[in-house]
């Protein structure tokens, strides 16, 4: 018992110490390893799992809307870099630079991708010629390097996985629509299989991609109400294309730039899987990304039939479709269970001689702990109908959780103080200009998150300097 009290302790209470909470969580559900090297971090068998299935997840629904996988170098010379100037400037502080191949230093310095628009913008303008060639609508799944300064695992770390869209289209418009589409995935792949519900807009010229002429995005809202910037859609117009002398002949035989898009999720949305569901006891996984949904815990194993009738068990459920793992080890059911809980599989059936003389099994949820007997005939559909439920319950739990958390502001000191006091996200409107974005941030810390699609007129003045109002805003602190 002295064991298994020590593993619940290991994580620190959420409402003592957030940011403690979630380094305790991430290490003890075992889900990464630090590394020798400052700021990357090992991805341990229980969080690559987790990443598999968002990879698998969003492949399947990219494909679905004709996304092409491809792979690119990782390497990226530094006068093909320099071909586009507000990308570079926005990402220069965060190059890793190669200087030396062997013993020879090299003639160019090659940038370890932060992002690979650039080797897109070259491949393209080699292999589109005519009207015929568009669309180009390619993926990559592959490991960037940006050097942060401050790192923290999953959130901000110097290398992370991530896919990056990357598209060439003929028209403005069509490259509009497959920015908004691409967010659309984004938004459906969190909210269905991940349980995040989500603001989606517009980000202003301050917070867009360097480079491109749009950014779109989804913000997530955390526990401790900050937000987390979960994917992003750019339209790059054709500005990179014109950099680049990415053209084609069109139907009337004149020459024209494409228009181009780039759309990108990481491993950072993992963080925000912790940070939305988790709780004290540890890691809290939706059903549809568990890569283990359930666990058969057999009680007093060492008797007679039981271990027997728990794989029995185990390969029903198995069967029916449901990911289920049978722990059949010499640890005491306390310590399963406490286990189960702290790595997040969404449920435990517990068996025991007690259970097999009355033919049933108990079905646990790990969101709330709640109990179902079942009969061991019916145990299968029953677990199913269980996640389904969980994940629904999931989902509505953090809507309202984000929707509890809007605030709205019509003065300056309203504003402040609900920033100041009240985690979440405040409404407020905007002039649209960087003068007072940059006086927000500075007064409070808080962010332009988006401006949100669906737009409401709160006030005809802007929060901050009372001059007449362009837009609302969803503003907060971030991660």
């Amino acid at each position: 018992m002295a064991k298994e009290k020590k593993l619940v302790e290991a994580i620190t209470p959420m409402d003592e110490d957030f940011a403690k909470w979630y380094t305790d969580v991430v290490k003890n559900a075992e889900l990464i390893e630090y590394s020798g090297i400052k700021g990357c971090m090992i991805l341990r068998p229980n969080g690559y799992a987790i990443w598999e299935n968002i990879q698998k997840e969003l492949d399947r629904r990219f494909k679905e809307t004709g996304v092409e996988n491809v792979y690119m170098p990782m390497f990226i010379p530094e006068s093909l870099l320099q071909r586009e100037k507000e990308h570079v400037e926005g990402f220069a502080p965060e190059v890793a630079w190669v200087t030396h191949g062997g013993n020879e230093e090299l003639t160019e310095r090659l940038c370890v991708r932060p992002t690979s628009e650039t080797l897109f913008c070259d491949l393209y303008s080699n292999i589109v010629q005519s009207y015929r060639d568009l669309p180009k609508v390619y993926n990559q799944w592959c490991s960037v390097v940006r050097w942060e300064k401050t790192t923290r695992p999953f959130l901000r770390t110097a290398e992370f996985l991530w896919q990056e869209g990357h598209t060439a289209h003929a028209t403005a418009e069509e490259a509009e629509e497959r920015t908004i589409q691409m967010l659309n995935v984004y938004a459906d792949f969190c909210e269905e299989v991940l349980a995040i519900p989500l603001l989606k807009g517009r980000k202003t010229d301050k917070e867009k991609f360097a480079g491109a002429k749009a950014t779109y995005t989804i913000e997530a809202m955390m526990h401790d109400g900050k937000a987390l910037q979960s994917g992003t859609s750019h339209n790059f117009g054709d500005g990179f294309a014109q950099a680049f002398g990415i053209q084609y002949t069109d139907k009337d035989n004149s020459l024209k730039y494409v228009h181009q898009t780039s759309w990108g999720m990481s491993t950072r949305i993992i963080g925000a899987i912790i940070m939305v569901h988790g709780d004290d006891s540890g890691l809290v996984l939706p059903p549809r990304i568990a890569p283990t949904q359930a666990v058969v815990i057999p009680i007093a194993a060492h008797k007679e039939g039981v271990l027997d009738e728990a794989r029995k068990l185990k390969y029903v459920i198995e069967a029916a479709g449901i990911r289920v793992k049978l722990d059949d080890s010499d640890k005491s059911p306390g310590w399963k269970f406490s286990e189960q809980e702290i790595v997040g599989i969404p449920a435990r059936i517990e068996i025991g001689p007690k259970d097999i003389e009355a033919g049933q099994c108990v079905i646990v949820r790990r969101d709330n702990r709640e109990k179902t007997v079942v009969a061991i005939a019916d145990a299968a559909a029953e677990l199913q109908r269980v996640l389904d439920e969980e994940q629904k319950d999931m989902f509505e739990r953090a809507k309202k959780h984000l929707y509890d958390n809007l605030f709205e502001a019509k003065d300056y000191e309203t504003f402040k103080d609900t920033i100041a006091n009240k985690p979440g996200f405040v409404k407020a409107m905007w002039c649209g200009e960087l003068e007072c974005e940059l006086k927000i941030k500075e007064d409070t810390t808080a962010t332009s998150r988006c401006m949100p699609f669906e737009q409401e007129q709160i006030s005809d003045v802007c929060v901050c300097c009372g001059k007449p109002a362009k837009k609302m805003v969803y503003w907060g602190k971030a991660y």
